[in-house]
């Protein structure tokens, strides 16, 4: 049965007009072509999660405050992957048939997860500042701070996607409704534009603030070694924005056409907001690749979990040459630690030997080297190699 409410916010903003009819591009209630690419990309986002997910609570080195972060972030992704799965099962015909309620729950549940997602990003960001201006080693007693922003990341985030339900929205007001999301108001959506808006640039402030940390801070390694980290670490930051920018602007750009758009018949482009929303959540299938693929020691929980005893039988029959063919496969951006990799930490070690007694500077180098081994190092040697 068709829901009235919601028969008149779609035939209102012009939706139902460029609805596809009944059957069309279908036989027999079968999915259509574009909903079943949209199906294998959620799909792939939920599992290419769920294995991060896996790979760093079924192992104990993973269990360091940065994979904390990572870890949520992958959880945030997962949920992004099956908010819109859900979104794509109820859309279509059996939009009208949902009631208002329903309606809201459905696309809170994209608005939480995908909030969720990006204010992960900002935590990750502001943990990795927080660790460079510092400079102090991984201290498992202060994991306090990891769950305050996990769990801030999340109350916002659930607080912005029930704002709707709970009375910010156009119900009775259809001149304020939004084409894009019929029963949503556009001074809500710009609210929520300005939000990630900010977060965009905070997340690109704070990666150029470490950029310029790092490369201030290796002042006393030898140019040619602080002009290839350096590089090393840019390329990274450009890859962990660029990648943020170009999967969430066009979205941002379509709401804001939602928003400014006075005649609605007369704006074409946000009838086809599917596509634009499609490229937000493949952000999701694109961050477990930035943010743990690129590790070393990720990269060896994922593939042994997606090879299994395959990798294991490769292992042992290769000897210890398996691990130099992951060492040299490792991209040169592997992790925010290789922008001080272990030979400058071993660099600076033999400068502060030169000034200490025999007997301090060997215990020195057996904590540089424990320093500079170990997924818990990876993230935090940039602040224990960077002195003022």
């Amino acid at each position: 049965m068709i829901n009235n409410e919601l028969y008149r916010h779609y035939n209102f903003t012009g939706k139902l007009d460029h609805r596809p009819a009944s059957g069309e591009g279908t036989s027999g209630g079968s999915v259509d072509t574009k909903t079943l690419v949209f199906l294998v990309i959620c799909s792939f986002i939920v599992l290419e999660n769920l294995v991060v997910l896996v790979a760093i609570g079924s192992n104990k080195r993973f269990h360091n405050r940065m994979y904390y972060f990572i870890g949520n972030l992958a959880l945030c992704d997962m949920l992004s992957g099956v908010a819109y799965l859900v979104n794509l099962l109820l859309s279509g015909d059996k939009t009208l048939q949902l009631s208002p309620a329903l309606w809201f729950v459905r696309e809170g549940s994209m608005f939480v997860a995908l909030g969720a997602s990006i204010f992960s990003l900002l935590a990750i960001a502001i943990e990795r500042h927080l660790t460079m201006v510092k400079m102090r080693p991984y201290d498992r007693k202060k994991n306090y701070r990891v769950f305050l922003l996990i769990g801030t990341c999340w109350i916002i985030a659930l607080s912005l996607g029930a704002l709707p339900i709970m009375g910010w929205n156009c119900l009775g007001d259809l001149p304020d409704c939004s084409t894009v999301l019929p029963l949503y108001s556009k001074r809500y959506v710009a609210f929520c534009i300005i939000i990630y808006m900010v977060l965009l640039l905070a997340i690109s402030v704070l990666y150029a603030r470490i950029y310029t940390l790092v490369k201030s801070s290796s002042q006393k390694v030898s140019k040619q070694r602080q002009s290839e980290h350096a590089l090393s670490l840019l390329r990274t930051v450009v890859i962990v924005v660029g990648v943020f920018i170009a999967c969430w602007t066009p979205i941002f750009v379509l709401l804001l056409v939602d928003v400014a758009c006075k005649q609605r018949r007369r704006c074409p482009v946000l009838y086809k907001a599917d596509w634009f929303i499609a490229l937000a959540v493949l952000n999701s299938a694109v961050n477990p690749v930035i943010y743990t693929l690129a590790s070393r020691e990720m990269r060896r929980g994922f593939l042994g979990l997606v090879c299994g005893p395959f990798c294991k039988i490769q292992t042992s029959v290769n000897g210890s040459g398996a691990r130099p063919s992951l060492e040299q496969s490792r991209s040169k951006s592997k992790s925010w630690g290789s922008g001080i990799n272990q030979n400058q930490n071993q660099n600076q070690i033999q400068n502060q030997s030169q000034n200490q007694p025999h007997g301090s500077s060997r215990k020195e180098g057996e904590r540089g080297n424990e320093a500079g081994s170990g997924p818990a190092a990876q993230d935090t040697l940039v602040g224990q190699a960077c002195p003022d």
